[in-house]
């Protein structure tokens, strides 16, 4: 017997999500059409409560596996919470709009769009897909560039302390501040993102990690005015692989050892990345004076290919972006077990490789690098108290 169309249609979009099942099966999806609930998709009406959260709660306390459908169309919505415990034992948020943000910094708190206390969710584009956070209107009033007691902007999207979540097929654009956060998740697969901001857009981190055990992020392009991905403290098995980036500041483990009670970040790899026109590449950043002891240890970067980078290959334990920075204190973080490895490309500095430690760093490796610079003079190696170990082809010449 031919299936009913609200079951072929189901078993299409789980399909879109690799999860293709049989239309008996299908059937057993309960699926909600943001529209249903009010929602215009216009670009002018406001989507938020009345019509996006409001769907989302009835999807959320619906038992089963259920879909929402954010159709086509353009949804202006302020601050957003999609927030569990939920009694769907799995929901799947499916964006084939654009979501786009209110301008107005003062109806915003930490964060525009929050996924938090979610077991089992799935965020998936299709057909654009897109989180516009409009932050032009916002960024000349960020003043995190110069001044440690600023007022930071809304992060795009937050996902906080969910379990088993997947992230794909997602496009954000000009977020205020950074594009996804991730907080106090644990099992998290991100893939195939498109993350874009202008190169001059401040704090405009793509994706920003923190807290969070066993996350994966692959297949994807990232270029902004900050880091494409800044992994910060108290993070352990993080997996990252083959992701372009640039314009932006590179990829960043830190900055870490700023506060009180930071975790250590652990078990970090990274493979496959291509940099282009970044400021940096690879770079482990930690500040002076930390107020609490901590470790960034097991990390391993590998098969990197920098391309016009400044400078590619950076462990910076005296990191302050400010302008009075006085270097008086060594930092709290010990730096252990840490090995850059096939790393080739050209750097647009002399200085390719930079290796500053504070307390002497432990078990640095560098192996098999090869980088040029793209002036008449040869590529240089910096060190302080780095006591690095080299194996293989090395351009630079290590530190002497």
């Amino acid at each position: 017997p031919r299936p009913r169309p609200v079951a072929v249609a189901v078993n299409a979009l789980l399909c879109v999500l690799s999860l293709c099942v049989s239309a008996a099966e299908a059937e057993n999806v309960t699926t909600y059409d943001a529209k249903n609930f009010g929602a215009k998709g216009n670009g002018v009406d406001d989507d938020t409560k009345q019509a996006l959260v409001a769907a989302w709660k009835k999807a959320c306390g619906t038992p089963g596996t259920v879909t929402l459908v954010i159709p086509p169309g353009t949804y202006y919505i302020g601050p957003a919470h999609f927030h569990g415990p939920c009694e769907a034992v799995a929901i799947t948020f499916f964006l084939q709009g654009v979501l786009m943000a209110a301008t107005d910094l003062k109806r915003f708190g930490n964060d525009w769009i929050e996924f938090g206390w979610v077991t089992n969710l799935t965020v998936v584009g299709q057909n654009g897909g897109v989180i516009d956070g409009q932050g032009a209107a916002s960024w000349p009033f960020n003043k995190c560039p110069v001044r440690k007691d600023c007022k930071v902007l809304p992060t795009s999207v937050m996902f906080l302390n969910n379990q088993n979540t997947v992230v794909r097929d997602i496009t954000s654009v000009n977020s205020k501040f950074f594009h996804i956060a991730l907080l106090h998740n644990n099992n998290m697969r991100m893939s195939n993102l498109r993350i874009h901001a202008p190169e001059n857009s401040p704090n405009t981190d793509g994706i920003h990690i923190e807290r969070n055990t066993g996350v994966i992020i692959s297949d994807s392009r990232i270029g902004t005015g900050d880091d494409c991905i800044s992994i910060g403290q108290g993070n352990h098995n993080i997996y990252i692989a083959r992701v372009h980036c640039g314009p932006g500041h590179g990829m960043s483990v830190g900055s870490l050892g700023r506060y009180v009670g930071e975790g250590d970040v652990t078990s970090i790899h990274v493979t496959d990345m291509t940099f282009q026109g970044t400021m940096n590449g690879v770079r482990i950043k930690t500040w002076e004076n930390s107020p609490t002891k901590s470790f960034a240890a097991r990390m391993l970067f590998e098969n990197m290919v920098m391309k016009d980078v400044q400078t590619p290959i950076i462990i910076d334990q005296k990191y302050c972006p400010y302008y009075n920075c006085e270097h008086r204190y060594v930092s709290g973080v010990t730096i252990e077990d840490i090995k850059f490895k096939n790393i080739k490309g050209t750097s647009t500095l002399p200085v390719a490789v930079l290796l500053r430690c504070g307390v002497p760093c432990r078990g640095v490796v560098l192996q098999n690098v090869d980088l040029s610079y793209n002036g008449q003079a040869g590529t240089l190696s910096h060190c302080e108290n780095a006591n690095a170990t080299y194996v293989g082809y090395q351009h630079p010449q290590p530190c002497i």
